[in-house]
């Protein structure tokens, strides 16, 4: 566990926000979400403050498909940051609140007319591109709207991030953006300056996420600096803006690393100084620098809360807590075999020596939350939390087997609150003809 002041073992009971979380369940019931507010804002305002300090001229913008709630674009709006959103929907959710869509960047690879549409008459700031159709048809919208729309153009450093193939989106083969080594990325750049109603002002590259090898962010930079230089010296373009994505790692379980939000934030440092040596060395102009974390914001603040119903003992091969969550609320290790660490929020004093698979109640084999871990025996009725469930836990929830999406409680200095309500039965059948 990464503890911090705000995550603890007090006195043998874990406690998050300056409640004991057994206190939520009796609160809130389980399966829960709990998100720790403090942290949150905490993270947020070190990346900001050392973008600030380190480079000047830039922008923190929350990869809000990570948590994607009203409550988070309130707070990355109080904090002074930004937002990346990747779909129509995540738009409207930060409109809902009044975000500032100036400092918005819309990403994705296959955006809708309808999307492309709200964004532009939304006003957000920088719409990404991803394809020659895409640039077409957006300056299509523009022109009979009136609006010039600033744009990027995602491009593909071909970067290799030594993390889970379904999350490295640098390689050659990403169905993510121009790749640079086979000229494609200067021939979409040809291509978008020549729309009228489209104004290209920079590129934007996202390496992967979860990467803790440092090395992968300083290859990125030179990467899209030589790719700014060339693009200088045989067009004479001059780009004011250098979109470089996210992916920074966070802990999880095991050898992951345990970082303080000050540590974390060397990965602002070390990309700052990079572009700032980089640009003064190639004679370029120092563009605005957008730098898009988001599992990095709200990873290790969130913890997921489960009530443990059936264990089942194989006798010499495996042991099995059943809890009443599952895929519907954390597929991640379904997708990718994730690691997560658990702990018995009662017991945390009591030595953990006994290995257990942690199954969801899905009708699916693949439902486990967490494999092999080690925690003191465990009796029908304890409670569990899953750590470092802040990212793509919530946001990739569903109502597989007609369960339930749990709840999300904010918490900070002892004070909790719904965030996200509690789903209803009714709620299963609202659309239901």
């Amino acid at each position: 566990m990464n503890e911090r002041v705000t995550l603890k073992n007090n006195n043998g009971h874990l406690e998050i926000g300056g409640i004991n979380a057994s206190n939520l369940v009796k609160k809130y019931g389980t399966p829960l979400y709990v998100m720790d507010q403090t942290y949150i804002e905490d993270m947020c305002k070190t990346f900001s403050d050392t973008l600030k300090k380190e480079y000047g001229d830039g922008m923190i913008a929350y990869a809000s498909k990570a948590f994607s709630c009203k409550e988070i674009y309130r707070i990355a709006n109080n904090m002074g940051i930004g937002a990346d959103t990747v779909s129509g929907g995540e738009i409207y959710t930060a409109k809902s609140v009044n975000f500032p869509m100036e400092k918005i960047c819309f990403h994705g690879n296959n955006k809708t007319t309808a999307e492309l549409k709200f964004a532009v008459e939304s006003g957000v700031g920088y719409i990404v591109l991803d394809s020659y159709t895409e640039a077409d048809e957006l300056d299509l919208i523009c022109k009979q709207l009136s609006i010039k729309q600033k744009v990027l153009i995602r491009i593909n450093p071909g970067v290799e991030a030594h993390t889970h193939h379904f999350i490295q989106t640098a390689k050659i083969d990403s169905k993510f953006g121009f790749a640079i080594s086979t000229g494609e990325a200067e021939e979409i750049v040809n291509y978008v300056k020549n729309k009228q109603n489209l104004d290209l002002v920079g590129l934007h590259c996202h390496i992967g996420s979860q990467i803790f090898e440092t090395k992968s962010f300083v290859i990125a930079v030179n990467k899209m600096t030589d790719f700014y230089k060339k693009l200088k010296l045989d067009y004479g373009y001059e780009f004011s803006v250098l979109n470089l994505g996210g992916g920074f790692g966070i802990y999880y379980a095991g050898d992951d690393a345990k970082k303080s939000s000050k540590e974390y934030a060397e990965y602002i440092k070390l990309i700052a100084n990079t572009l700032k040596e980089d640009v003064e060395r190639k004679g370029l102009k120092k563009p605005f620098l957008i730098l898009e974390p988001g599992r990095s914001i709200v990873g290790e603040a969130g913890i997921t809360l489960y009530t443990v119903g059936r264990i089942k003992k194989i006798k010499n091969i495996k042991n099995y807590i059943a809890v009443d969550g599952g895929m519907f609320d954390n597929p991640r290790f379904a997708l990718y075999q994730a690691k997560y660490t658990v702990v018995a929020v009662d017991k945390m004093n009591l030595s953990a020596n006994e290995k257990y698979t942690v199954a969801g109640k899905c009708c699916e084999s693949g439902d486990i939350i967490a494999e092999d871990c080690l925690l003191p025996n465990v009796e029908e009725g304890d409670i569990l939390a899953v750590l470092s469930t802040g990212a793509y836990n919530y946001s990739m929830s569903s109502n597989y087997n007609r369960n339930l999406i749990p709840p999300v409680v904010m918490v900070k200095n002892g004070e909790s609150r719904y965030v996200v309500k509690p789903q209803t039965y009714e709620d299963l059948i609202r659309n239901d003809i």
